[in-house]
């Protein structure tokens, strides 16, 4: 059971940290103490902003020994209110933002060692700086931390090729619940000394330890990209379309997203500047990107796979980006769906994850599912069709009070949801956790094994609880 810090504690924290690493001025805590979709509100006796692990470790030795809870945040972009403190005012914000030095670039093995604060885009520029890619992007990029990332095992456009972060995470330097430091940098290929606490630590949202840093693969930064935009007919073509562009051109296809046409339209409805790509609208679309070394072969490769799918029939129309500005339009056009969704009105949205084969079949069960149980109600598949995620986002009925809707049938909604992708095998989060948004969902729905498992690993390394109590486990 943890406890409201002392003041003999809160004094010790303020002479440890100094003023740049120790706050407890309302305003300056106050941005950091609701979650990024302003769902979550919470409070905290101070904020922690430790510059260096030792700092890091120093902190937690105190609060363990105080049985004082600590919620640490990154960027706070986080989906699911994991990083956001209760409404006790008893818990200890811990922000790494200070830790964003980038200790060490390796050109020769493709590996960097980043601290937690580290920012994604700062991290993309650095390694294109010395000719190399960090191969994981997403919409929040500019505030997303690498510590936020790695404890979320975050996902983004590029999966489909190089895997969630736990597939970039070659090593982790974290603190332990006791205070001690996990050095686990080294970019070991092999080592069998029991269960990979690497691996452990990458989505366990800051429940069993403190990323400090982590070493992270690199690959060649990309000479060339092809970008398409495809009108296609329905999802079950998008995953035929997507098997055909895979098995022909192998590694080079990064990118494969699936987006309707309401979500464009909303796009187009709310943000300035875009245009649609297609002369006419599609029904669906496919946004495809390929990455290698050579521009005319990729040019080459991707036009010939187009106009075979077009003649049997899987395209209905399509055009190639013709500049890396059209790129960035096509693909500004996908990361813009969740602004201009909110614009439309609030929606219930689900991050989850089906078998990929199962995908088309859930987008055109579910919402029949949701329209009879809950007359009206719309739902809006988008995302990550490559590697089985999508964003399926469910909307009042038109013309209601939609916050009064969501009030009265939020929880039953998603239960159904949630229910039908495990009832396929499938995950209630794909890439971005389960926070505290999730938590209770998941300790009803989900497997028993699992989650004794998840509890008793929890309970083995931080059998005190102050590591982000309430969030992902129950």
């Amino acid at each position: 059971m943890t406890r409201p810090p002392s003041t003999s504690l809160l004094e010790t924290l303020a002479h440890l940290l100094g003023p740049k690493g120790y706050s407890a001025d309302a305003d300056a805590m106050a941005p950091w103490l609701t979650d990024w979709r302003g769902k979550y509100h919470g409070r905290a006796a101070a904020m922690l902003s430790p510059a260096t692990t030792e700092e890091v470790a120093a902190i937690v030795r105190l609060c363990g020994e105080a049985h004082v809870a600590l919620v640490p945040q990154g960027g706070n972009s986080g989906m699911v209110g994991g990083a956001t403190p209760d409404a006790s005012g008893g818990q200890l914000l811990l922000s790494l933002r200070r830790m964003n030095r980038i200790r060490h670039i390796d050109d020769a093995a493709k590996l960097a060692v980043a601290e937690a604060g580290v920012v994604l885009q700062n991290f993309h520029e650095a390694a294109l700086a010395r000719g190399l890619r960090f191969p994981l992007t997403l919409g929040g990029k500019g505030s997303a931390t690498i510590g936020g990332l790695v404890s979320t095992n975050a996902g983004g456009t590029q999966v489909l090729r190089h895997g969630t972060m736990r597939a970039l995470v070659a090593g982790v330097e974290a603190v332990l619940p006791d205070g001690s430091i996990f050095g686990g940098l080294a970019p070991l290929k092999k080592d069998n000394r029991g269960y990979d606490l690497r691996h452990l630590f990458c989505g366990a949202e800051g429940t069993l330890g403190i990323v400090t840093a982590a070493c992270l693969h690199l690959v060649p930064a990309a000479a060339a990209r092809r970008t398409t935009w495809i009108g296609i007919d329905s999802p079950e073509t998008a995953l035929r379309l997507l098997r055909r562009l895979d098995a022909a051109i192998g590694r080079e296809l990064e990118g494969f997203e699936l987006i309707p046409h309401d979500c464009l339209d909303a796009v187009l409805r709310h943000i300035p500047q875009t245009r649609a790509p297609l002369a006419a609208a599609q029904p669906w679309y496919v946004l495809a990107e390929l990455a290698g070394e050579s521009d005319q072969a990729l040019g080459d490769a991707l036009e010939q796979q187009l106009a075979a799918a077009l003649e049997a029939g899987l395209i209905r129309d399509v055009v190639i980006a013709k500049s890396d500005r059209e790129s960035e339009d096509f693909w500004r056009l996908r990361d813009s769906i969740s602004e201009a969704e909110r614009a439309d009105g609030p929606a219930l949205q689900h991050d989850i994850s089906v078998p990929i084969d199962l995908m088309p079949a859930f987008i055109a069960d579910n919402p029949r599912r949701l329209d009879n149980a809950f007359p009206g109600a719309r739902a809006l598949s988008f995302g990550h069709l490559g590697d089985g995620n999508v964003h399926h986002h469910v909307q009042p009925p038109a013309g209601c009070d939609g916050a009064a809707w969501i009030g009265e049938h939020g929880k039953a909604v998603s239960r159904l949801v949630y229910s039908h992708v495990l009832e396929l095998g499938g995950s209630i989060s794909a890439e971005h956790g389960i926070g505290q948004m999730k938590r209770d969902v998941l300790a009803e729905l989900d497997s028993p094994a699992r989650l004794a498992a998840l509890r008793g690993v929890k309970a083995g390394l931080d059998p005190a609880g102050i590591f982000n109590p309430g969030k992902l486990i129950a």
